[in-house]
């Protein structure tokens, strides 16, 4: 995929798992991932700012939960949404719409991909 095409989405895939529930990094990924079909592969060098930006924004919370694993007590950073977030979303839904609904006059109807 072109990274120019991908500019602004991953904000609005995060928030858009985070909206079902809290999670934490990978398992972030592992769902854009596998609801993409493989399209979308958020690697940490984009996952992971893009999170801290979230954040920043306070769109987003985190807090931390010990894991169980078998080498001992991990610890994992969770994110959940915020009412700031979850209005940050909508907007976002409103915004891929119209551009989709754009792209696709431009295309037409019938266009299909190959």
């Amino acid at each position: 995929m072109d990274s120019r095409l991908l500019s602004g989405t991953v904000e609005m895939l995060i928030l858009e798992v985070l909206a079902r529930g809290d999670s934490y990094g990978y398992q972030i990924a592992q769902t854009v991932l596998g609801e993409s079909a493989g399209y979308f592969q958020l690697k940490e060098g984009s996952l992971y700012p893009a999170l801290h930006r979230l954040q920043r924004q306070k769109l987003l919370k985190a807090y931390w939960i010990e894991a169980d694993t078998s080498e001992g007590g991990r610890r994992r950073k969770y994110y959940k949404l915020t009412p700031k977030g979850k209005a940050a979303l909508k907007s976002k839904r409103e915004e891929w719409a119209r551009f989709a609904a754009g792209v696709s006059g431009v295309l037409g109807q019938g266009h299909v991909v190959a």
